[in-house]
C-alpha cells in the first residue's frame, strides 16, 4: 500500500496571496552579501576613478591650512576658514556616498525587494523569546549562518593571503622610492586590493543569492489545507464576491442586461461560452443572440440567467458554434436552425419534460459549424 502525503507536508506553491501577506510582513527576498559585495565595488569604483581626484583635494586641503597671511590673522573668521577647508573634499566625499548609497539601495531593487513595510516595524514577541532565539541560533538556519560566515572568512583570508604574497616585493621597495611615487604604489595597490576583495564577496554573494531563493520558497510553500482554506477565505468574503459580480456585470453592455431578461435560453460551455437566445412564436423569424461572452462576461451571463430564471442548458459544440458564427442582436446561422429548434422545443415544454424525466435532447451541430475553444474549425 502506497504511503499517503502527510496532510501537513507543505507540498503546494504559494498562491498569489500567501507572497503578498509574505511582503506586507518584511518576509522579503534579501541578500546581505550581495548587499556588501555591491556597496564594497561601488567604492572600489569610486577609489579607482575618483581617487586621484580625492588625493589633489586633500593636498589643496592641507596647503590652504598651512598657508596663512597677515590678513587672514587680522580678520580671522572661523566659520569662512572653516569651509575653505572643507569645500575640496566635500564634492569627492559626496560622491562617495551617492555610490555607496545606490547600491544599497540597487540590491533590494534588483531583488524586488524596494519598499517601506510598516508591519515589519510591529512588535512582535517571538523576537524576544529565548526559546526561539536558541532555536534561531541552533537550528537550520543558524548552521546556514554560520557556514556562510566560515566561507566568507576562508575565501576572504585566501585572497588577502594571495594579495599580500604577490605584492611582497613592492612593499619592500617602497623604501627605496620617493615620497610621492610611494604614495602613487600604496594607492594603486589599495585600490586593486579593494576591487579584488569585492569580487570574492561578489562571488559569495553568488552562491548566496541562489540559496535564499530556495530558502524563501520553502517558507512560503503551503500544505493542501491551507489553499484549500484560503481559496474559501476568499471567495466565501462577501466583499469579494459583490466587487466580482459588479466586475462581471460591467462586461456587458446596458442592453444586453436588459435583455438577458427576455431571453429564452442560455447555452454553455460549460463555463468558458455561453450564449443567450431570444425567440418570441409569432414574432421572431429565427432565434436571435441577445448576449454572449466567454470566461467573465460568461460567468456575467449565466449569473443574470439565474437571477431572471433562465433555463441553462450545457451544449458545448452548438455554444462555441453559436459564438463564433454571430454577433449580438443578429439571428443565428441557418445551418444551426434545427439544432436550436430542439433545444428550444423542450426549454418551452421544460416543466412536462421534468416532470415525465425527460433528460436534455441530443443535437448534431453540423461540421461546418464546428470549433474548439480558439475557434479553429475542428472538421473530421
Amino acid at each position: 500500500m502506497a504511503d499517503t502525503p502527510d496532510r501537513d507536508e507543505k507540498t503546494e506553491a504559494p498562491t498569489a496571496k500567501r507572497r503578498n501577506d509574505a511582503v506586507e510582513q518584511g518576509d522579503v527576498l534579501q541578500s546581505r552579501e550581495l548587499g556588501t559585495a555591491l556597496v564594497i565595488l561601488a567604492g572600489a569604483a569610486w577609489i579607482a576613478l575618483a581617487g586621484p581626484w580625492m588625493v589633489g583635494s586633500c593636498e589643496q586641503m592641507l596647503r590652504r591650512g598651512l598657508t596663512f597671511d597677515s590678513g587672514d590673522i587680522v580678520g580671522f573668521d572661523p566659520l569662512r576658514a572653516f569651509l575653505a577647508l572643507l569645500l575640496p573634499v566635500l564634492l569627492p566625499l559626496a560622491t562617495l556616498f551617492g555610490l555607496t548609497l545606490v547600491a544599497a539601495i540597487g540590491t533590494p531593487a534588483m531583488l524586488g525587494s524596494l519598499g517601506f513595510r510598516w508591519s515589519a516595524l510591529g512588535f512582535k514577541a517571538e523576537k524576544i523569546n529565548p526559546l526561539t532565539g536558541m532555536k534561531r541560533v541552533f537550528g537550520v538556519q543558524g548552521l546556514i549562518e554560520l557556514g556562510k560566515g566560515l566561507a566568507k572568512v576562508l575565501v576572504l583570508g585566501l585572497v588577502a593571503w594571495w594579495l599580500l604574497r604577490s605584492r611582497m616585493p613592492s612593499i619592500m621597495g617602497l623604501g627605496r622610492q620617493d615620497f610621492v611615487s610611494a604614495i602613487g604604489s600604496i594607492g594603486h595597490g589599495f585600490s586593486s586590493a579593494i576591487l579584488v576583495m569585492a569580487l570574492a564577496l561578489a562571488l559569495i554573494a553568488g552562491f548566496d543569492l541562489p540559496a535564499q531563493i530556495i530558502q524563501r520558497a520553502g517558507r512560503l510553500r503551503m500544505t493542501k489545507q491551507e489553499v484549500k482554506d484560503e481559496h474559501k477565505q476568499t471567495e466565501g468574503s462577501p466583499d469579494v464576491k459583490m466587487a466580482l459580480r459588479r466586475k462581471q456585470h460591467q462586461l456587458l453592455s446596458g442592453g444586453a442586461r436588459k435583455a438577458m431578461a427576455q431571453a429564452s435560453v442560455v447555452l454553455t460551455n460549460p463555463t468558458h461560452f455561453a450564449v443567450a437566445l431570444q425567440y418570441r412564436p409569432g414574432f421572431d423569424s429565427a432565434p436571435i443572440v441577445v448576449a454572449k461572452g466567454r470566461g467573465a462576461t460568461a460567468a456575467a451571463i449565466r449569473e443574470l440567467a439565474d437571477a431572471h430564471a433562465v433555463p441553462i442548458l450545457s451544449y458545448p459544440q452548438l455554444a462555441r458554434a453559436i459564438y463564433f458564427t454571430s454577433r449580438e442582436g443578429m439571428l443565428i446561422r441557418d445551418d444551426l436552425y434545427i439544432a436550436v429548434a430542439t433545444v428550444l422545443a423542450f426549454v418551452f415544454n421544460l416543466d412536462r419534460a421534468m416532470a415525465d424525466g425527460v433528460v436534455q435532447p441530443q443535437i448534431d451541430v453540423p461540421e461546418a459549424a464546428r470549433f474548439d475553444e480558439n475557434g479553429n474549425a475542428t472538421r473530421s
